[in-house]
């Protein structure tokens, strides 16, 4: 009887926690202000970059691999990362994203850094925020799938995890459901930091 009344104790404190967890706020830049290395995209996404990423649907399964090839440069507050992508299928892709960083807003001496983002298979304005080691971009994408075009909400936060490495994960969403992820590591050459 003591052995089943401290299990059934543990049970409940296991699922307390899982009820506390549950009503956690999600994170948000803020949250790895902190953190280091500073996540400078201005300094990050300069010069060229590469990236391999893979996409996985709901269930987890890999759908497709690819890698991207940027081309990077900023004139003052205004860049430009041209986007290559080569798909393990043998399909290729461009995206061109055209950033403003937005003035009165913090960079390597700490706070929140803002940033607005535009590209042609984007849906209106991408906005994005960094803090710390962390940057949260959201936009809406027009995806063509299957010879449609689908209008899907992107929830993308990179991490630099040192000068040259960067992981990227992204939630994609429809209507609130959940279609899948996409993961990147991104890289930029030896000695371009």
């Amino acid at each position: 009887m003591q052995r089943r009344l401290l299990i059934t104790g543990a049970a409940l404190a296991t699922l307390a926690t899982a009820l506390l967890c549950g009503c956690a706020a999600p994170p948000v830049p803020a949250d790895y202000e902190a953190q280091k290395p500073v996540f400078d995209l201005k300094a990050y996404f300069n010069g060229d970059v590469t990236a391999h990423g893979i996409f996985t649907d709901r269930a987890g399964k890999v759908a497709r691999r690819f890698t991207v090839l940027m081309k990077c440069s900023w004139v003052g507050d205004d860049g430009v990362l041209d986007e290559d992508f080569t798909y393990s299928d043998g399909k290729k892709e461009r995206r061109v994203w055209r950033l403003k960083k937005l003035s009165g807003t913090g960079g390597n001496s700490g706070g929140v850094t803002r940033y607005t983002g535009t590209a042609d298979d984007v849906v209106g304005t991408a906005t994005g925020e960094a803090a710390g080691n962390a940057f949260r971009w959201n936009y809406t994408l027009r995806l063509p799938v299957d010879g449609s075009v689908y209008e899907v909400q992107f929830d993308d936060w990179m991490y630099l995890m040192n000068e040259r490495v960067m992981i990227n994960k992204a939630v994609m969403s429809k209507f609130g459901v959940r279609l899948g992820e996409v993961t990147l590591a991104f890289e930029k050459p030896a000695g371009k930091p």
